[in-house]
């Protein structure tokens, strides 16, 4: 059974920082594709940065320059380093994986098979 467990969220002013985490269990091998997604209220889900199990990262333009993604494979573990935040950034920040490469952009929820419960991200101005 494979479990992600967000962690990390909380609430900031604008220009704060956060990381976000996710611990990653249950697989038999490693996924191929881990990412972050968001959701505000009434909107939709969207991708922010996926990151392949080579390295290989890509990001959502809102969001260049000010998040990183990267991984941890001893610990299993996928961290969000959120820098800059802006009050846009608001939203529930979820953890998703698939054993499939990542998509060539940073993708739908429909391309990711596995999901964690989400932390909340607010950013205040």
């Amino acid at each position: 059974q494979v479990q992600l467990v967000e962690s990390g969220g909380g609430s900031v002013q604008s220009g704060g920082s956060l990381r976000l985490s996710c611990a990653a269990s249950g697989y038999t091998f490693p996924p191929h594709c881990m990412a972050w997604f968001r959701q505000a209220p009434g909107e939709e889900r969207e991708g922010v940065a996926t990151i392949e199990v080579d390295g290989s990262t890509n990001y959502a333009d809102s969001v260049k320059g000010r998040f990183t993604i990267s991984q941890d494979n001893a610990k299993n573990t996928l961290y969000l380093q959120m820098n800059s935040l802006k009050p846009e950034d608001t939203a529930m920040y979820y953890c998703a994986a698939d054993s499939r490469w990542c998509p060539a952009l940073i993708g739908k929820p429909y391309d990711f098979d596995y999901w964690g419960q989400g932390t909340q991200v607010t950013v205040s101005s």
